[in-house]
């Protein structure tokens, strides 16, 4: 049976893909492995592998990722041991407690500001709504459309409340 050219480009193109997917897929394993060695047989084949045999060099990969740790009775080693301070690099630019009070001073002046425009935001949207039976307006006549406009100002003052909250609470955690 004869095959076309265009057969034999998929069978070459495909063939190809396969491979790019296997090497790719057997280079996974070893970026993660703790070394990576290259390894000559007899007839000057060279194989890369995570094991160290004989006639094997270890090789330094850049950017490799070193394995994770191990699992100890099914729990990671790193999550099993008692967690550790984090240590601050000695170059790590400092800020004295004088500034940084400053800068909470600020952040805190900054949120009540906030704050503040937020709750008469709510108020207008509250006296706007009139408990749910606002004003209609000349291009409601439809009530669908003064149905919608309803909708959208709970959403609105819903939306306000929500954010009000989130400033107290922000308020709050500065120290």
């Amino acid at each position: 049976m004869a095959m076309t050219t265009r057969q034999s480009d998929f069978r070459v193109r495909g063939a190809a893909l396969a491979l790019a997917f296997c090497m790719g897929a057997a280079a996974l394993p070893q970026a993660r492995a703790d070394g990576i060695y290259l390894c000559v047989d007899a007839n000057g084949r060279r194989e890369l592998t995570d094991t160290n045999r004989r006639g094997c060099k270890e090789i330094n990969v850049p950017g490799a990722i070193a394995a994770p740790p191990a699992h100890h009775g099914g729990i990671p080693a790193h999550a099993a041991s008692a967690p550790q301070a984090s240590v601050t690099p000695a170059d790590f630019p400092k800020v004295d407690s004088a500034q940084q009070k400053a800068r909470d001073n600020d952040r805190r002046d900054i949120l009540n500001d906030e704050l503040q425009r937020e709750q008469r935001r709510l108020g207008d949207l509250r006296h706007e709504f009139n408990n749910g039976e606002p004003e209609r307006q000349g291009n409601e006549r439809n009530y669908a459309k003064y149905q919608e406009r309803v909708a959208q100002m709970r959403d609105n003052i819903s939306r306000t409340e929500k954010n009000i909250e989130a400033l107290r609470r922000e308020i709050a955690s500065i120290k």
